[in-house]
């Protein structure tokens, strides 16, 4: 809590690069709107930096800097007084990891039992004008949902491109695209064999 250390090099790394990208090519900032900036060439020769190039002024650059630090420097505070809050929860499992050296899951979960979490943020929709839809999303049919459950590899199964999938309960076994399986009109469904 009181002693930075070079432990989070790789995290800053990684939370700047994802902080950068939703300026430049997600559009989520309200400064420099829904816009992508920067070209991305891909030149795996030539590194990932130098195969990107900037289609924008320096003035924004100088805004894309400032809106990727403000993102950073929320993120940062926002964990930290996460952290904060749960001081007593952290404590209390590092005198457990201290004592017994490994948890279950149970465990755990008892430690954790007293997390006290941080308010749900707002919808961000890009301007203050837009609100967020009270209508809830599309309730996807039971029928259908028992049909493609599992295909994509969602269910922990890896899907293998032209290996079928085993046969669920209904009896339709889905092909992923591949050998067997063409992407462009046939989506690898057949009915098995009875």
């Amino acid at each position: 809590f009181h002693d930075p250390t070079t432990g989070a090099g790789n995290d800053i790394e990684k939370a700047t690069s994802l902080a950068r990208a939703m300026v430049t090519q997600y559009g989520m900032t309200e400064r420099l709107g829904a816009i992508k900036l920067g070209d991305s060439n891909s030149e795996p020769f030539l590194g990932r930096d130098l195969g990107h190039t900037r289609n924008y002024s320096e003035d924004v650059a100088a805004v894309v800097d400032e809106e990727t630090k403000k993102l950073l420097a929320d993120a940062h505070q926002e964990a930290f007084d996460i952290l904060e809050l749960n001081r007593d929860v952290l404590d209390a499992l590092v005198l457990e990891l201290v004592d017994k050296e490994t948890l279950d899951r149970d465990q755990a979960a008892a430690i954790f039992a007293d997390l006290r979490k941080f308010p749900e943020r707002p919808a961000w929709t890009g301007s203050p004008e837009r609100n967020p839809s009270a209508i809830p999303p599309v309730e996807i049919p039971q029928e259908i949902r028992d049909r493609v459950n599992g295909t994509n590899g969602t269910n922990g199964t890896a899907v293998v491109p032209g290996v079928p999938v085993p046969v669920p309960d209904n009896g339709v076994i889905v092909t992923p695209p591949g050998p067997g399986g063409d992407v462009h009109g046939d989506p690898g469904l057949t009915s098995p064999p009875r």
